[in-house]
C-alpha cells in the first residue's frame, strides 16, 4: 500500500484549486514536470508514468499538457518499471515516478535486470526519499536506496539539491543512452541556486560553495541547503569551511574529492541517509585508493531505522538540520571522527 497521499485525500473527485495549492506548494515537482513537458516540446519522446501518485508527486501538471503520453499505472510499482523497460525498447524515453523506498527496495530486482543489464534508457524518479515521509514509517522510508542503485552497473544516480538544479539535472539526462534513477525529496527544498549559477553544471561534476579548506563538506541532495547554511554560521565563528553539492552519486567526481582529501585536514559526508554505501561509503572508497591522510566522517543514519515522527523533528534530533551539522563539524573539528557502524 503507498498509504494516505494527495491523491487518495483528493482523489479525482476533487477540486482543482484544491489540488493545484498542494502542488504550488512543491516547487520541486513544479521544477519536474515543466522540465519534462519542455523535453516533450522539444521533441524528446517522452512517456510519464506513476503509481496511483500523480498528485503527490505533481507529474499531474505533465498529464495536463500531453494526456497521450501519460501512463496511471495504479499501485503497480514493479510492473511499471517493466513496462518502461519494454516502451523504452520502442524508442521512446519513459519516465516514471513513486516513492523512493517502493522504486529503489520493492522494484531493485526489475530497475538491475530489465533497465541497467539492458542499458535502456529509463529514467526513474524515486521522490520523498530519506525520511520525508516521516509519520508514514519504516516502510515509507528510504535510507539505502543510494546504496542500492549505485551498486547497479550501467545506472546513473542523481540527487538535485533544489526544484532549480532538479529542471537542470533533468533537461541534462537527455542525452544518456542508459538508465537514470533520480533521487529527490518531497519537492520542498528551499531553493539555493538560480539559474544563472547552474549555466555550468554538468552530471559527474560537484558544485563547489566557498574556496579550498581545512574543513570540507560533502552533501547531497536534501543536505546541501542545511550545510550551507551551517558552513555561514561556522564562519561567523571564524572557521573556514568548503561545501561541495554532490549532486551526481554514480559517476561520483573523484576529482574533486581526491582535491578536497589533499588541501583538507576533515572531510565530513552529510546525507540524508544510512552512512553505509551512500554518498559516505562513495567518498571513502575514493579517499581510500588515493591513500588520502584526511580524516572522514560520514554523517547521516548509522546502521539504524529512523524514528517515526514529522521531518523537521527528525531533521533536529538527527543532527541533519543546519544547527546540528554545524554542532558535528564542529565537534569533529577537534576530536577523532566516528568509525560510524
Amino acid at each position: 500500500m503507498t498509504g494516505f497521499t494527495a491523491d487518495h485525500a483528493i482523489g479525482s473527485r476533487g477540486n482543482s484549486w484544491q489540488i493545484m495549492d498542494l502542488l504550488d506548494q512543491a516547487p520541486g515537482f513544479a521544477a519536474l514536470s515543466q522540465a519534462l513537458i519542455e523535453l516533450t516540446d522539444e521533441g524528446v519522446p517522452i512517456v510519464v508514468g506513476t503509481a496511483d501518485l500523480k498528485y503527490s508527486n505533481g507529474l499531474v501538471r505533465y498529464q495536463e499538457r500531453h494526456p497521450d503520453r501519460f501512463i496511471q499505472f495504479g499501485i503497480s510499482e514493479q510492473n511499471m518499471v517493466s513496462a518502461a523497460a519494454g516502451i523504452a525498447t520502442t524508442g521512446n524515453q519513459p519516465w516514471v515516478a513513486t516513492f523512493a523506498s517502493f522504486l529503489a527496495l520493492l522494484c531493485a530486482e526489475q530497475i538491475r535486470t530489465d533497465t541497467a543489464y539492458t542499458q535502456l534508457p529509463v529514467r526513474m524518479v524515486g521522490h520523498h526519499a530519506g525520511i520525508t515521509l516521516g509519520f508514514y514509517g519504516t516502510s515509507h522510508h528510504a535510507t539505502e536506496d543510494l546504496a542500492i542503485m549505485r551498486s547497479i552497473a550501467n545506472l546513473t544516480v542523481l540527487a538535485p539539491a533544489d526544484p532549480v538544479q532538479l529542471h537542470a539535472l533533468v533537461k541534462l539526462t537527455r542525452d544518456i543512452a542508459g538508465p537514470v534513477y533520480l533521487r529527490i525529496g518531497r519537492g520542498r527544498d528551499q531553493q539555493i541556486y538560480d539559474p544563472a549559477d547552474l549555466a555550468g553544471l554538468r552530471i559527474g561534476q560537484a558544485v563547489r560553495h566557498g574556496q579550498d579548506a581545512a574543513v570540507t563538506v560533502v552533501a547531497t541532495g536534501s543536505m546541501v541547503h542545511p550545510a550551507i547554511e551551517a558552513r555561514a554560521a561556522l564562519a561567523d565563528e571564524g572557521m573556514d569551511v568548503c561545501v561541495l553539492d554532490m549532486h551526481t552519486i554514480k559517476p561520483l567526481d573523484r576529482a574533486a574529492i581526491e582535491r578536497a582529501a589533499a588541501v583538507s585536514e576533515l572531510i565530513v559526508t552529510v546525507e540524508e541517509h544510512n552512512v553505509l554505501g551512500g554518498l559516505g561509503g562513495a567518498v571513502a572508497e575514493v579517499m581510500a585508493e588515493s591513500g588520502s591522510r584526511a580524516r572522514l566522517l560520514r554523517h547521516g543514519f548509522h546502521d539504524e531505522y529512523s524514528l517515526i515522527g514529522p521531518p523537521s523533528h527528525l531533521y533536529r534530533h538527527y543532527d541533519l538540520d543546519a544547527h546540528g551539522i554545524a554542532h558535528v563539524v564542529r565537534r569533529a573539528s577537534v576530536q577523532p571522527a566516528r568509525s560510524g557502524a
